[in-house]
């Protein structure tokens, strides 16, 4: 009897423990970080700050707040932050937003609503600026954004808080640590009067953002100057000013720009830049003794392709891009770039498919790896630059959107994502046909508090959405 006894607690006990390794298998979740003292959200913000906003709290900032050097002010998943009076967030410490899919961290102007449809810069407040952005200065040494809504940014520096940006600069973002490092991954930035994010230096990832309504009358999505390296990967951008990802060498201290730009989706971009025509892109731009990579882009209805800067013309401000190499040991040896699709509806866009030399001269090379092969199209008498016919390209290789209607007349207007779904159906001709043979640069400490989630190389598929369900995530 004893020993029937004692069979049955050994069989609870092994049951007892299988449950336990069950639940915690299962129910166990990842407890939110804190760092210092929370941050009390009894009245509203300004001045120094530094220490946590607890999850699911909504705090109101009034006037410019200041992270000190030496400090950290961490964000909970859930946090609302109100931001009125054109404030803004500066940043000589350490500044980390963690929301979650389920759980995103909101930074906005309370008194801005989005707006669905047709959008213009003189209709659409989203173009304005609301509260002032995020300037991080040299002695920042990290910025973690990830799962994070920056809305309704960039109302304009009234003073300059540290030596770099100007009085009237309007950027939702400012990075200005040449050896600091800058992660922005799952995020939203909706509404611009300039660049989403101007950096100048700094070790990067820029993965599966989304971008809406970016720029004005100009300013790019993500612009790279001085010494930055990094991803910007796996990234829709739809209805920026000019172009999307432009990486330039202005202000460098010493090393070069070079950014991997690849599978990313750009859609109905460099539709309101009033500059000189021909001078800027609509979707990837290659400037100014930088170096990048770009492959693996689904590029739809924007008003140049992948624009390698090829001449010195001071009149345009766009200047030779380097695609000197291979330089055997740096992150990116040598500019290069292949597997990009591209889908236009007027042949003014098919046109520039290939940029011409309408202001500037270019060296963009025809690529027979893209979609629609362009190096056949143009054939072997093609010199960079020439102007050509590409009536017959418009409305060619429909990439077949989930839910996005293609033919759209509507493009230069349509800048936001809206109700449409930009994943690809099965069927796509941009499915199975990005290329895998480069590697992403590894640069950036991989964590899931203080750094990135995970370095994601280049994917299969053309565009910023995997039929596997990696890549983007919005």
């Amino acid at each position: 009897m004893k020993q029937i006894k004692m069979t049955v607690f050994a069989m609870m006990l092994a049951a007892a423990f299988a449950s336990c390794s069950k639940s915690n298998s299962t129910t166990v979740s990842q407890a939110q970080i804190q760092v210092g003292q929370p941050v009390s959200n009894s009245a509203p913000l300004s001045g120094a700050i530094k220490g946590t906003m607890k999850t699911g709290l909504t705090y109101i900032i009034t006037a410019d707040v200041t992270i000190n050097a030496g400090d950290t002010l961490l964000i909970q998943k859930g946090v609302t932050v109100q931001v009125k009076n054109g404030s803004n967030f500066f940043v000589n410490g350490t500044l980390v937003s963690l929301g979650t899919k389920d759980a995103p961290v909101t930074i906005t102007d309370p008194s801005r609503t989005k707006t669905t449809g047709p959008s213009t810069a003189t209709s659409d407040s989203a173009y304005a600026g609301g509260w002032g952005g995020i300037w991080c200065s040299p002695t920042c040494p990290l910025l973690v954004i990830k799962w994070t809504h920056l809305d309704f940014a960039g109302a304009g520096l009234q003073t300059t808080p540290f030596a770099g940006p100007s009085v009237g600069d309007q950027y939702a973002v400012y990075f200005g640590n040449y050896s600091g490092v800058f992660i922005l991954e799952d995020s939203w930035i909706y509404g611009t009067p300039d660049d989403a994010i101007r950096f100048y230096g700094g070790n990067i990832n820029m993965m599966r953002n989304t971008l809406e309504k970016c720029g004005g009358t100009g300013g790019d999505g993500f612009n790279a100057k001085g010494g930055t390296q990094g991803n910007m990967a796996y990234n829709l951008i739809i209805g920026g000013a000019t172009n999307g990802t432009k990486s330039a060498n202005d202000g460098s201290t010493g090393r070069q720009c070079m950014i991997a730009m690849f599978n990313n989706t750009y859609v109905n971009d460099g539709f309101r830049n009033t500059g000189t025509f021909g001078a800027r892109s609509g979707s990837i731009e290659v400037e100014n003794h930088s170096r990048a990579l770009a492959y693996n882009n689904l590029i739809v209805d924007c008003k140049f392709g992948v624009r390698i800067a090829g001449g010195n013309d001071v009149t345009a401000k766009v200047y030779l891009a380097d695609t000197t190499g291979p330089h055997t040991g740096d992150p990116i040896s040598q500019t290069a770039y292949g597997n990009n699709f591209f889908y236009v509806d007027a042949v003014n866009l098919a046109n520039q498919i290939v940029p011409t030399n309408v202001a500037q001269a270019v060296v963009t090379h025809p690529q027979a790896s893209d979609i629609p092969n362009m190096a056949a199209f143009l054939g072997a008498s093609y010199t960079f630059g020439m102007q050509y016919d590409g009536t017959s390209l418009v409305g060619q290789n429909n990439p077949l959107f989930v839910n996005y209607p293609l033919p759209n007349t509507g493009y230069q207007t349509q800048c936001s994502v809206d109700g449409f779904d930009f994943h690809l159906k099965s069927g796509s001709p941009a499915i199975g046909k990005g290329t895998q043979a480069f590697a992403a640069i590894s640069n950036v400490p991989v964590d899931p508090n203080f750094g990135s989630s995970g370095i994601t190389g280049p994917g299969k598929d053309i565009g910023c959405y995997q039929t596997d369900g990696s890549g983007n995530q919005h």
